[in-house]
């Protein structure tokens, strides 16, 4: 049996709870000797999980706050990580769960009907999405039972909105007095990365023997050494790139400009228009262009293809392929 034990540090204020996992020692300060009491009952029953086949029961609070510290450890980017609070604060309005044990189907049921009148069903799906993620890790640490599930609710899906390529020239008019906007859409157009990985591209990043540049995907937290980049892009950059003064590390040296942007869409009939929909473009005009779902998944770096089809193209290469069977000709 592994055995946690409550101890207090000289000189150091609150109670600790100490064990061995792993082979290695591990605590965690706690603010009273309750909750270090508290604690090391959790700890107990979760390192001997091969003797005790129970849900451990565990304050609200207290199991929030776990949850909380192992985003951060995570990496999980602080703006997920209140989105992810957020929700738990309403499901504790809602439910007013006072343990872990009152985590039940019920009341997860009862959650998404009651958050359901309050929101749209968007809003109501991200909210379930951050109670499953919760649910998943609760459910490793036994604080909740192995069958508990939050399914989403169907939402009506929409079109991409995506441009075609005399759109996305006519934007790009637009933005010529202002060169480092104008490069920013024509990364996105042509590249497909996000707002945020554009802004940190370095100049270093950039292989102008190989058009091509290495990019880092902030949200998966992922890489890709070698982007291929079209020619005519790669020109604009070298010639954007010989007027930065010597010192400059990232690419853009200026903050994105909102309300440049906001003038440029408007004048483009395009007021609707979001900086993220220009990665839909790309993903789109690669598919009307017969690209396989997979090299369009991978270019955006996407997890899944159904991702990839369902949310960032408006046309998939098979059904294009298909209807380019039918005989047409012939019924004319």
């Amino acid at each position: 049996m592994k055995k946690p034990w409550v101890y207090k540090r000289k000189n150091v204020r609150g109670w600790w709870c100490g064990w061995y996992e792993g082979g290695r020692r591990r605590a965690k300060a706690l603010p009273s000797k309750a909750l270090a009491e508290h604690f090391r009952h959790i700890k107990y029953t979760q390192l001997n999980s091969d003797v005790f086949t129970s849900v451990v029961d565990s304050d609200w609070r207290h199991l929030c706050d776990e949850y909380h510290r192992a985003k951060q450890v995570d990496g999980l980017r602080e703006a997920s990580i209140y989105e992810t609070m957020l929700t738990l604060r309403h499901f504790e309005r809602l439910i007013r769960p006072g343990s872990s044990r009152q985590i039940t189907q019920q009341s997860l049921d009862t959650f998404v009907l009651e958050r359901g009148k309050e929101v749209k069903k968007d809003t109501l799906n991200k909210d379930i999405r951050n109670i499953s993620a919760l649910l998943n890790w609760a459910m490793k640490n036994r604080y909740v039972a192995a069958s508990l599930e939050v399914k989403k609710v169907k939402v009506p899906q929409k079109p991409v909105m995506a441009l075609s390529p005399r759109q996305v020239r006519d934007l790009l008019a637009l933005a010529s007095e202002h060169p480092t906007l104008r490069l920013r859409v024509l990364l996105a157009a042509t590249t497909g990365l996000r707002r945020g990985d554009i802004e940190a591209i370095r100049i270093g990043d950039i292989h102008f023997d190989r058009n091509t540049i290495t990019t880092r995907n902030r949200k998966a937290k992922k890489a890709m050494a070698e982007r291929p980049i079209p020619d005519q892009v790669m020109t604009e950059l070298s010639n954007y790139v010989a007027t930065i003064p010597d010192g400059q590390e990232l690419l853009f040296a200026d903050r994105f400009p909102e309300k440049r942007w906001n003038t440029i869409r408007s004048k483009a009939g395009l007021p609707e228009l979001k900086f993220h929909d220009l990665r839909k473009t790309f993903a789109s005009l690669l598919a009307q262009r017969g690209a396989s779902t997979a090299v369009t998944q991978r270019l955006l770096e996407h997890s899944s293809a159904k991702l990839t089809n369902d949310v960032y193209t408006n046309v998939d290469p098979a059904l294009r392929q298909a209807i380019d069977l039918l005989p047409v000709a012939e019924l004319f």
